[in-house]
């Protein structure tokens, strides 16, 4: 210590920072030593100082940048510091929501993978109890069951368009299905009714959004988008033959 003052070092080292950062914060003139040596250029500081530096690690930590806080300490109006910690706390607020999508999209997709491995094989019917579910549909505008992939993949895009111009978060794009309408079921008249993404309990509501009921499902599983309308017979007999009556319109979900 010099003449009662702190050398950067210990400066540094009595406020657990670096003296990269104390060169930094001297260059943006938020923190200036006290003291430079003209013939050594080596900084020194008072002890007292240590207030303003707690200042700026107490502002960062609100997460105001240091241009922020730069303009506070030139401008010196609290006003302007409430001003930016209102905007902060919003966009935090928007960071939490996000997180909570991400979370929810990743629980969906855990979820989607348990009933993935412990689905039967291939071209076996089951009966499956499913939890209530909601979605986010809208009209299938080819029947894509005549069209072929190509089609299915375009109604698809058309599905993310919509909802990104809804401002749907791409959280909830990935997770699709497709309907047909019970009667199209019934008669294997194969006519894509919509398209939909899987949505979750705190989704907003909108006239796009509905939910498929919970309840026993008879399920057939497969791994080809060519084998969905020979299974989706075998699906329609093992009903018949065992005296199941469809009660709600056939799903097809990718999982």
């Amino acid at each position: 210590m010099k003449c009662g003052l702190l050398s950067i070092g210990q400066m540094a080292k009595l406020n657990h920072t670096t003296v990269p950062t104390l060169r930094l914060y001297d260059k943006m003139g938020l923190l200036r030593p006290c003291r430079t040596d003209p013939e050594t250029g080596y900084r020194y500081y008072d002890i007292k100082q240590n207030a303003r530096f707690d200042m700026i690690q107490y502002m960062k930590e609100l997460g105001m940048s240091l241009h922020e806080i730069q303009t506070v300490f030139s401008k010196e109006n609290v006003r302007l510091i409430e001003d930016i910690l209102i905007r902060k706390r919003e966009q935090l607020f928007e960071q939490m929501r996000q997180m909570k999508l991400r979370r929810d999209a990743i629980s969906r997709a855990i979820a989607s993978i348990e009933r993935y491995c412990k689905s039967p094989t291939e071209g076996v019917t089951s009966l499956e109890y499913i939890d209530r579910r909601r979605i986010y549909a809208i009209p299938s505008s080819r029947n894509f069951y005549l069209s072929g992939i190509d089609a299915y993949e375009e109604v698809l895009c058309e599905l993310r368009e919509k909802m990104i111009e809804k401002g749907v978060p791409p959280a909830y794009y990935y997770s699709v299905g497709t309907s047909m309408l019970k009667e199209d079921f019934e008669h294997l008249r194969f006519r894509a009714h919509e398209i939909f993404a899987f949505v979750d309990d705190h989704f907003p509501a909108r006239s796009e959004t509905r939910t498929l009921e919970s309840g026993m499902y008879a399920c057939i599983y497969l791994s080809s988008y060519e084998d969905e309308m020979p299974y989706a017979e075998k699906l329609l007999a093992f009903c018949e033959q065992h005296g199941y009556q469809p009660s709600g319109d056939y799903v097809c979900e990718v999982m």
